[in-house]
């Protein structure tokens, strides 16, 4: 399922994300472990930690660039990528994916016409998987952002998506 939506420029190109990094940066290229609290600022912030910028924070901060990408390709939180203003998750645990979460992430891929890590053309839903979110007792069980569905059917999937499209 390709996306072919035209990309967002790079934050650096964007002189009010280029300003906002480049004050992350210079609050915090002093405190110990400066790479994981600046990378973990700009992420909150920008929402993801495009090349581009993995490679100005390395120079920036003056550590080696893969110091940078083995911190963002090492921990789950980063995103290489923009998401979307939603994040979908859907649990792979055991009991979610015997209770069955395929089925849940075949529907939403369906629906939204992604794949599993791609976003939807107006940024809204990004489909992604995670491991457990620890409500096995509501198997199978759907995260958007801090909201967590449990005992989803495929027939229900469509109706609660459609509320995180609309805002």
């Amino acid at each position: 399922m390709a996306n072919t939506r035209k990309t967002l420029p790079d934050p650096l190109t964007i002189p009010e994300q280029r300003t906002l990094i480049d004050r992350i940066i210079a609050e915090n290229r002093h405190l110990p472990g400066a790479s994981m609290v600046v990378l973990g600022e700009l992420q909150d912030a920008i929402g993801y930690i495009s090349f581009p910028m993995q490679k100005y924070v390395a120079q920036e901060l003056r550590v080696p660039e893969s110091q940078i990408y083995g911190v963002i390709s090492f921990y789950s939180f980063f995103t290489t990528e923009p998401r979307g203003r939603h994040n979908v998750k859907f649990c792979l645990g055991t009991a979610c994916y015997v209770s069955g979460a395929p089925k849940l992430i075949e529907k939403a891929q369906d629906v939204l016409g992604i794949g599993i890590g791609e976003t939807t053309d107006d940024w809204q839903l990004t489909i992604e998987v995670c491991r457990c979110v620890g409500a096995c007792s509501q198997a199978p069980v759907v995260m958007i952002d801090d909201d967590i569905y449990g005992r989803v059917t495929p027939a229900e999937l469509p109706k609660i998506l459609a509320r995180y499209q609309r805002t």
